[in-house]
């Protein structure tokens, strides 16, 4: 007879993003679900992985990342956030910014630690924390702007309190935090044990002209915090599965103890071309504000005649739109709806939440082709 299974995440099934996507899928309809490009990465950057297949570098790389790659993003976070960081103690390669998030929570979190969790909140973030023993405090952001009641978090710290997670721009809101939010949060740590877990993925993606307000622009919250980044996300790589975490010393040490022991290291010749593109095309960073903006405004511009309300993202690659004008259905089965009968595949907002308040949101991805975003705004102003 086969032992009986207690699971440690017994309330948990297949993430919400693997089944609109596979919906998707079956229906032939539109995917603006989860969010990834329907376009390539840089010519360059596919043209360096394939060097570095064929010239065999296709073993092991050093557990910390390739020395060139870190090096470079020392270099970044220098240029980009007047941060002078280590590229030997401060910064790792981690094989997707999931699992750098999930090394950091473990690294900290022990049986009995309390996480404060903005809703809504990316869904790997309770998960780690519960394996970890630890308990999920759900703070909701306030819309329509999703910002942070910073009184609620003060009110929320306590002798427990081990872990804050931050995430700007925000999955899935778009929100962004400012500088006076970085101000307000230093406040409440200072002088604390609490740790910061910023996911920054969506880094570059920040629109109208505004700055990305990383937590490595606040020397205080940096000594904290351990900054997670995407490289995916950054160069419409999705599949390769790479990102970074830059945190002081002390904190990478125990970061790395974990890694060593998830996936010990990232794949060796894509570390190599990201640290070649990287040197040869700075500027793309800084050319993503541009290129998304326009795709937003596409999109939004091809939404203003439908039926759904929403004020344009400030950030990320996706954008809220509320149905309360079209049906009264709830989030999840609008989503279905949508994907089933008008061809369009979207994710809802309550699988994010802990209390999903009484809204209409859904999320749309506008990573995609000009004509995709096109064709699927033609088919959402319909309903």
């Amino acid at each position: 007879m086969a032992p009986t299974i207690d699971s440690k995440l017994p309330h948990l099934g297949t993430t919400i993003f693997t089944v609109i996507s596979q919906l998707a899928q079956d229906c032939g309809a539109i995917n603006l679900g989860q969010g990834f490009p329907d376009y390539d990465g840089p010519e360059l950057l596919r043209e360096r992985l394939a060097y570095y297949v064929r010239e065999g570098f296709n073993q092991y790389a050093p557990m910390s990342g390739v020395p060139k790659l870190r090096e470079q993003i020392a270099l970044k976070v220098e240029q980009l956030y007047g941060r002078r960081v280590c590229a030997d103690r401060e910064v790792t390669v981690v094989p997707g910014a999931t699992e750098g998030l999930y090394c950091a929570i473990t690294a900290c979190v022990r049986p009995g630690d309390e996480v404060i969790v903005f809703d809504p909140a990316y869904d790997s973030y309770e998960p780690a924390v519960e394996l970890c023993g630890g308990r999920a405090i759900h703070i909701p952001l306030l819309p329509p702007d999703f910002g942070v009641d910073w009184q609620r978090v003060k009110e929320a710290v306590n002798a427990r309190t081990r872990m804050i997670i931050l995430n700007s721009p925000h999955n899935p809101t778009g929100a962004i935090l400012s500088a006076q939010d970085l101000s307000e949060l230093a406040d409440i740590v200072r002088d604390t044990d609490i740790f910061l877990l910023s996911d920054e993925v969506y880094e570059h993606l920040v629109y109208d002209g505004l700055a990305h307000q990383s937590l490595l622009r606040h020397e205080e919250l940096a000594e904290r915090a351990f900054v997670v980044s995407s490289f995916g996300k950054t160069y419409h790589v999705t599949g390769w599965k790479t990102g970074y975490c830059v945190a002081p010393p002390a904190l990478t040490a125990e970061l790395r103890k974990v890694h060593q022991y998830v996936t010990f290291v990232g794949i060796t010749p894509i570390q190599w071309a990201l640290a070649d593109f990287m040197e040869a095309c700075p500027e793309h960073c800084m050319e993503l504000p541009v290129f998304y903006q326009r795709k937003r405004d596409i999109f939004c511009d091809a939404m203003a005649s439908s039926r759904f309300r929403f004020t344009p993202t400030p950030g990320t690659y996706f954008q809220l739109m509320d149905y309360s004008d079209i049906s009264d259905r709830g989030d999840r089965d609008m989503a279905e709806w949508l994907t089933r009968e008008q061809g369009v595949a979207a994710i809802p907002i309550s699988v994010f939440y802990q209390s999903p308040p009484d809204c209409r949101y859904v999320r749309f991805c506008f990573a995609k082709e000009d004509e995709t975003l096109k064709c699927a705004a033609q088919k959402l102003s319909e309903i």
